[in-house]
């Protein structure tokens, strides 16, 4: 008997001895592996997101190698491990193993507070060291920890869009929220949550209290916010989506008949507490160890973020002083778009709680950020934003059903984003001394 050959690997014979391709390859057997897929979302997902990972750490490897200067590393030959101690990776390992500093480091010249390690939020280095007690180092401590983030964001991303309460009717609405999760794994930023990074924490927190809050678990949404208000500055927009949230509960109660909030109004009074709270926790934490009320602002300005300038007006500033008037229209034409895409059809199946989480965190990004290539990662945490790619991919121009060739569709969709995961490894994580560009 002769082994198989190459040619053989991919047919089988059919019932006349014909050899054809095998059944994974035809069309039928991409139906079958997509029903399986959804058939088992949990287990597909999570062998998506390890996929998604690999890609990711590949793309880090070829920046590494191939686009990281030896002068932003310190010697000749720059590796993977590198790129795993670059950018605020270190302010992070600082604030696990020196803690913050008292007094806030100041300019001995001007006396004007600097910047310093104070700009970050405390709850992921503090995780990070809960993790090191196990023997493990900070960089394995933190990978270990944001892979299982990570993954728990990603089935979590997948429950909130899968969510049917306050959207439309939408027959495909577990497969969109599917590929929406599967997209999301290969955002062209996703491989900040393998770096010592808090994406993966704010993106988890995010979407769980998104889903409790849909649920109604009005004291889990509270503790959750609290958890976000030592991790990201994103109170504002979530409360907004809690505010929705209210609005249209209220609205339903009513129209029924039923007393609105009966039962909850205590819960709902802590709810609204603690996201309120969480929008200052950490700014009071900073002024009352410091001694200066306002000191974290003042450190955030040393970074450079002055929301204090206006909202908006560093980026229409930015984009004049760029390309003129045409930047300013290519820039408001984008956010109309995307505006619009939430706003209509394609956002129509979304809760409308997570709708309002997509439409209000871009726009405080925009308002109280500075033009900066990080935005590209912080706008991981949009994550509606692969459900209306998922949505124009798969929809037909009414909506009503799955284009027929969704799953190509897909696919080139994913490739585009593989695509888009190397440039922005190799684009912006690199390290380069003069020419800075932070991820």
């Amino acid at each position: 008997m002769t082994a198989p050959t190459s040619a053989d690997a991919d047919t089988t014979p059919d019932e006349g001895g014909a050899a054809r391709p095998r059944r994974w390859l035809t069309s039928e057997g991409r139906s079958e592996l997509a029903r399986t897929a959804l058939a088992h979302p949990v287990r597909a997902l999570l062998v998506i997101y390890a996929v998604s990972r690999l890609v990711a750490l590949l793309a880090i490897w070829v920046a590494a190698h191939y686009y990281q200067s030896p002068a932003g590393v310190g010697h000749l030959e720059p590796g993977l491990p590198d790129m795993f101690r670059l950018w605020d990776t270190e302010w992070y390992r600082r604030i696990v193993t020196d803690g913050y500093p008292i007094p806030l480091p100041a300019d001995p010249e001007s006396g004007e507070i600097t910047y310093s390690a104070w700009a970050f939020f405390p709850l992921f280095p503090g995780l990070v060291r809960l993790i090191m007690y196990t023997g493990l180092g900070f960089t394995a401590s933190a990978v270990v920890l944001n892979l299982v983030l990570g993954a728990v964001a990603t089935l979590l991303v997948w429950k909130v869009l899968s969510f049917p309460g306050h959207a439309a009717s939408q027959p495909a609405r577990e497969r969109l929220a599917f590929v929406a999760a599967a997209l999301w794994c290969f955002y062209p930023a996703t491989g900040v949550m393998l770096l010592p990074y808090t994406e993966a924490l704010a993106a988890a927190l995010i979407a769980g209290a998104l889903l409790m809050l849909m649920r109604g678990r009005y004291l889990a949404v509270a503790a959750i916010a609290l958890l976000l208000g030592f991790t990201r500055g994103v109170a504002a927009p979530l409360g907004l989506a809690v505010l929705a949230h209210l609005w249209l509960r209220w609205r339903e109660e009513r129209e029924s008949g039923t007393a609105p909030f009966a039962h909850d109004r205590i819960r709902i009074a802590v709810m609204c507490l603690a996201t309120g709270i969480s929008g200052v926790a950490w700014p009071v934490t900073v002024g009352y160890l410091s001694g200066l009320p306002d000191a974290f602002f003042r450190v955030q300005a040393a970074w450079g973020q002055r929301p204090d300038q206006g909202p908006f007006v560093l980026w229409f500033s930015w984009a004049w002083e760029q390309r003129g008037l045409l930047a300013v229209v290519v820039m408001v034409a984008l956010v109309a778009t995307y505006l619009a895409l939430v706003i209509g059809r394609h956002g129509a199946w979304i809760p409308l709680e997570v709708r309002m989480w997509a439409l209000m965190y871009p726009l405080y990004l925009f308002a109280v950020v500075r033009p900066i290539t990080s935005m590209w990662r912080f706008l991981l945490l949009d994550f509606p934003l692969a459900a209306l790619v998922a949505s124009v991919t798969m929809r037909t121009s009414t909506g009503g059903r799955v284009v027929r060739h969704w799953r190509r569709r897909a696919l080139v969709v994913l490739g585009v984003l593989v695509v888009g995961v190397l440039a922005w490894s190799c684009g912006l994580l690199p390290y380069v001394p003069w020419h800075v560009t932070p991820p």
